[in-house]
């Protein structure tokens, strides 16, 4: 039976990749971006349960199936919005295959970047072909080098509950420092190429709290979200107490909107509450010759999800 010492030492001696469900380290070795070395994670049975604390706290396993997370009933009780997010995932097949570890350090979705003829800065390159190439799926909130949207809808989910991750060694970290601020274009994620995430750590849910996710596409299903949204709110006698708005598909990074909760905190929880919280969703977008159309269905999927939320 591996341990984690091992399949750490294995990784730091020659450099590589973990494989845990591999939906896209397959997908990428396809199109010859490969890694120097693959070390398999799937041994590790210590990383595929969900533990509850005492406190009412999450500790998810990074070896915990997608489809797992979409299904389990206290996940769907305690953080809706991540059962929700978890079952809009690609398709049956991979939320089967896929893990949460994996899904959260996944690498971009560019074309440019999976073409095997194109050199980004991902690819070790000196520039992004998207930026003044087709972009159409881009970002539009431009916030480095990089301009393909981050593409974990779960790195997005985490953030807005406030979530982190443990890797080997036993530090923790929350989810915003695995992800940076944009500004490092060669990778997706900040982790060392040999640290081990192995925990995904989940703070207590909030009495009465009401949360939602939703997506806009651009056909019925298995497609990549345009855009986004994670809406959490706490409400009394009408008037939001608690907000959380968070973003994905617009941005190199998951993005959270503390100045959109700002907005809503202690507002009567109503449409013009919630028009006002849009408005201030797409404050600071900087959208791409493409990707203007982003910053209306930003501002429409915020409304969408603060009104769904609120009819739960």
């Amino acid at each position: 039976m591996p341990n984690i010492s091992d399949i750490v030492k294995q990784l730091a001696a020659v450099p590589g990749e973990y494989r845990a469900g591999a939906t896209d380290l397959n997908a990428r070795y396809r199109l010859g971006i490969r890694p120097d070395q693959i070390v398999d994670i799937n041994g590790l049975d210590e990383l595929k349960t969900i533990e509850w604390n005492a406190d009412g706290s999450a500790r998810i396993g990074a070896l915990v199936k997608i489809e797992t997370l979409a299904s389990d009933e206290k996940i769907k009780r305690y953080y809706p919005a991540l059962a929700q997010a978890a079952g809009n995932l690609a398709t049956p097949q991979i939320r089967k295959m896929g893990t949460i570890g994996g899904s959260l350090l996944q690498r971009t979705r560019c074309w440019y970047y999976r073409h095997p003829q194109f050199k980004c800065f991902k690819k070790g390159g000196d520039s992004c072909p998207a930026r003044e190439g087709n972009h159409h799926y881009g970002v539009c909130f431009d916030l480095g080098p990089c301009v393909f949207p981050h593409p974990s809808t779960l790195g997005m989910v985490l953030a807005a509950y406030d979530g982190g991750v443990t890797v080997h060694d036993g530090s923790v970290a929350p989810i915003s420092n695995v992800y940076g601020m944009g500004t490092e274009p060669a990778v997706d994620h900040l982790l060392g190429e040999d640290e081990l995430l192995v925990f995904i750590n989940l703070p207590k849910p909030m009495e009465g709290e009401k949360s939602v996710y939703t997506r806009t596409i651009s056909r019925f299903e298995a497609e990549w979200p345009l855009v986004e949204v994670v809406a959490r709110l706490q409400i009394e006698n009408g008037m939001i107490q608690y907000a959380r708005v968070a973003l994905g598909g617009v941005a190199n990074i998951p993005l959270v909107l503390p100045h959109v909760d700002k907005v809503l905190r202690g507002k009567p929880a109503v449409s013009s509450t919630f028009e006002q919280a849009a408005e201030k969703a797409i404050l600071g977008a900087n959208p791409l010759p493409m990707t203007q159309y982003k910053v209306k269905l930003v501002y429409g999927s915020v409304m969408d999800a603060l009104t769904k939320a609120v009819d739960l």
